[in-house]
C-alpha cells in the first residue's frame, strides 16, 4: 500500500468530488498516530445532492431485467476475488485491523457477494389460482426505491456487503456514508464499481458527521435508512426517519456472553476466547467480553487464560508476525482506559493490565491496548454492563448453566452468545433459552453464514430487520399483490358469480 497521502473524495452521481464546503478531518493510522490523509464532513446539501443522483438512477435501473443487473453483482464479485489483498491492505492501513484479520473480512464480503448471485430466486414471487370464478392471485416483489446506508469503522468491507449488493440486485438505488475513521476500503471499492460499468448514480458515496445523514429524514427521495453502529445512534435515525416515515434497518450495540462448562474442551476454548476477545483489538460486535464460568474449571480457565493472553503480540496492523492491532483512535484508547479504571474502582480484580503493551519504537505514537483480564467480575459492574469495545475480558463464576443464562437473560442487550460443552443437553438448553439473536456452541464468534440473517435481540437491535439472506431481500424489496380476472376475449363477459343481490362481496368473486 503506498504512503502518499490520501485525499478521500466523494461519489455521485459518477464522479469524484471534492467536498464544496472545503471542510475535512484529519485521517490517521491508528498503528503510527501518523496523519495519512484527509475526509470530507460533507454538507447536508452535498448529502442531498447524491440522494437526487440515486433518485434520477432508480426509474431506468429498477427496469432494467434483473439478468442484466445480476451481472453487475457478478463482476463485483469477481473484482474482489481479482483485488483480495489490496483491498485488505486498505482495511489494514486506516482502520488498522491486522492484516490476516483484514483478508478474512474481504473473504467473508466475496462470501456475501456469492449470496447475493442468489437474488433471482430469492425474489421469486407466489401465485395462487383459482382463488374466485376465473380469478388469480399474485405477490411481486418490487424494488421500492432509493436507500441509504451508515457503517461504522470496524468492519468498512462486510457492511458494504451487508448493504449494497441486496439493495442494488433487487433494483434498488444506494447512498453509502461510510465512517470517516475507516473510508479507504469503499474508495478502492468504488473504483472497481466503476470499472464494472455500473451506471453513474446506482452507487454514490458521501462522506461526513451527523449533518449528513439528518439531510436524509425529510427528503421525499430517501426510502429506507440502514446502520450498523451503537444502538443511541440507531434509536436516533429510528426517531429522526420514522417522523417521515422512512423503513430502517437499524443494528446497534452488543455485549456478548461466554459460558465454558465443566466440560468444556479447554484447548478449544482458550484458542477461541483470544480470536474472539482480542482479535480485531476487540473491536466487533460478536467479540465476547463477559465469560460466565462454572466454578469446577473456574481456577484452572483462568491459569490458562492469562498464561495464553500474556502471550498475545501487540503490534502493526500490517506486521504479519503479531497477533493484535491497535484501537482505532486516541479517543477510543482513553475511553477503554476509563473502563479500566472504572472496573478497579467497582472491585474486580485486574489480573492482567493492558494499558501499557511493550511496542516498537515505530508504533509508540499508536493507539494500542494490550489484552486485559478482570476477574472476580459481577454483572452489576459497569465492565459487565457496558459495551468497552476494546480488548478487555471480565470473568465471572457460577455455579451452573442457569446461572450463565440468568445473566444473558437479564442483559439489555442481545446480540451474540456462546457455550463451550460437550454434553447436548447443555447444548439444547443454551439455544432454546439464552436469550440473543445469534448462538453459537464451540464457537467463539457465532457470526452466522452469509445464507443466515445477521443481527441481534433487545437493545441489540432497532426495529425488526436484520442483514443478509432472505431478511435483506425482504427489507430492500415490498410485496405488491395483483388480483387478477381472466375473461376470453370471444366468449364475452362472464356472469356474475353470487346472483344475491343481498349480499355484496368487499373482494371480488
Amino acid at each position: 500500500m503506498s504512503s502518499q497521502y490520501i485525499k478521500i473524495k466523494n461519489h455521485i452521481n459518477g464522479e469524484w468530488l471534492d467536498e464544496s464546503n472545503g471542510q475535512y478531518e484529519p485521517l490517521k493510522n491508528p498503528s503510527t498516530g501518523a496523519v495519512i490523509g484527509e475526509v470530507p464532513l460533507s454538507s447536508a446539501e452535498t448529502s442531498r445532492q447524491a440522494v437526487a443522483a440515486a433518485a434520477e438512477a432508480f426509474p431506468e435501473w429498477s427496469a432494467m431485467p434483473l439478468p442484466k443487473r445480476m451481472d453487475f453483482i457478478f463482476k463485483m464479485h469477481r473484482a474482489m476475488v481479482d483485488n483480495h489483498e489490496m483491498l485488505a491492505e486498505a482495511i489494514a492501513v486506516d482502520q488498522a485491523k491486522h492484516i490476516a484479520e483484514a483478508r478474512g473480512e474481504v473473504g467473508r464480503v466475496i462470501e456475501i457477494l456469492q449470496m447475493a448471485c442468489s437474488i433471482p430466486s430469492l425474489m421469486q414471487g407466489e401465485t395462487i389460482q383459482g382463488i374466485a370464478n376465473n380469478i388469480n392471485g399474485r405477490v411481486i416483489k418490487a424494488p421500492l426505491g432509493v436507500f441509504c446506508g451508515v457503517a461504522p469503522f470496524n468492519f468498512p468491507a462486510l457492511v458494504f456487503g451487508w448493504f449494497i449488493p441486496f439493495a442494488i440486485g433487487t433494483g434498488n438505488t444506494f447512498v453509502y456514508k461510510p465512517s470517516t475513521e475507516s473510508p479507504l476500503f469503499m474508495q478502492r471499492m468504488m473504483d472497481l464499481i466503476i470499472e464494472t460499468g455500473l451506471p453513474k448514480g446506482v452507487v454514490n458515496i458521501v462522506h461526513g458527521d451527523r449533518e449528513t445523514v439528518e439531510a436524509w429524514y425529510d427528503d421525499e427521495n430517501v426510502t429506507g435508512i440502514c446502520l450498523v453502529g451503537s444502538t443511541p445512534t440507531a434509536k436516533s435515525i429510528a426517531a429522526g426517519a420514522g417522523k417521515y416515515g422512512k423503513k430502517t434497518m437499524l443494528l446497534g450495540g452488543a455485549k456478548n456472553f461466554l459460558l465454558a462448562m465443566e466440560d468444556a474442551p479447554m484447548d478449544l476454548l482458550i484458542e477461541n476466547v483470544l480470536m474472539s476477545g482480542y482479535g480485531s483489538a476487540g473491536q466487533r460486535c460478536l467479540a465476547v467480553s463477559n465469560i460466565a464460568v462454572v466454578e469446577e474449571i473456574y481456577d484452572e480457565f483462568i491459569e490458562r487464560l492469562l498464561e495464553a493472553s500474556k502471550n498475545v503480540t501487540v503490534g502493526d496492523a500490517m506486521n504479519p508476525d503479531v497477533f493484535m492491532g491497535p484501537v482505532i483512535s486516541a479517543k477510543a484508547k482513553e475511553r477503554i482506559h476509563h473502563y479500566i479504571d472504572l472496573g478497579i474502582e467497582a472491585g474486580a480484580k485486574l489480573a492482567l493490565d493492558g494499558r501499557n503493551p511493550e511496542l516498537p519504537e515505530a508504533n509508540q505514537d499508536g493507539y494500542f491496548v494490550g489484552p486485559t483480564v478482570f476477574t472476580d467480575v459481577t454483572p452489576c459492574m459497569p465492565i459487565a454492563k457496558d459495551e468497552i469495545f476494546g480488548p478487555v475480558l471480565s470473568v465471572m463464576k457460577v455455579g451452573c448453566i442457569n446461572g450463565g443464562l440468568r445473566m444473558i437473560r437479564n442483559h439489555e442487550m442481545g446480540n451474540g452468545a456462546c457455550i463451550f460443552t460437550q454434553n447436548s443437553y447443555y447444548t439444547e438448553k443454551f439455544i432454546n433459552e439464552a436469550d440473543v439473536g445469534m448462538i453459537g456452541v464451540n464457537v467463539g464468534v457465532c457470526a452466522p453464514h452469509p445464507y443466515l440473517p445477521f443481527g441481534g435481540i433487545k437493545g441489540s437491535l432497532v426495529g425488526n430487520n436484520k442483514v443478509q439472506g432472505k431478511d435483506a431481500i425482504d427489507f430492500f424489496t415490498q410485496n405488491k399483490v395483483a388480483t387478477i380476472r381472466t375473461v376470453d376475449p370471444k366468449a364475452g363477459q362472464p356472469a356474475a358469480a353470487n346472483k344475491d343481490s343481498s349480499v355484496r362481496s368487499c373482494v371480488a368473486g
